[in-house]
């Protein structure tokens, strides 16, 4: 599995809730094809550059993710087939990112020593104490 970083370019024309409905259909093709979604930044209105499609706005969403290789070119493939998607761009990460996991907490040894006498700590504090 290689860790890859989708950014898409989505039509400025579509409705908060068809926009949300557009980017779970994007993780549901992702997972379809072996993909872990790991990071998915919330998407947001940009202006753009030059005109794509005849848009000068678009919402930009970014997705980080792990598949294995063989499966990137269905995924774009399937991208490709969204008209609602004006451009998208998949870069392999160089450094694969690794998805925390909680450290199992250290469990505690009881020593089966033998047990001290209250009259021998009475006489070491005692010791102490004097110093």
């Amino acid at each position: 599995m290689r860790s890859y970083d989708l950014t898409c370019l989505i039509s400025p024309e579509l409705k908060k809730e068809e926009l949300r409905k557009l980017i779970s259909k994007i993780e549901t093709l992702l997972q379809k094809r072996g993909g872990i979604l790991f990071e998915q930044k919330e998407e947001k209105k940009v202006k753009l550059g030059y005109e794509i499609k005849k848009q000068k706005e678009a919402f930009l969403s970014v997705f980080k993710f792990q598949m294995a290789p063989e499966n990137v070119a269905s995924f774009k493939k399937a991208l490709q087939e969204i008209p609602e998607i004006l451009r998208f761009m998949i870069l392999v990460l160089k450094k694969p990112v690794q998805i925390k996991m909680e450290k199992p907490k250290e469990i505690k040894k009881i020593s089966k020593e033998k047990k001290v006498e209250l009259k021998e700590i009475e006489k070491k504090l005692e010791e102490i104490l004097k110093e």
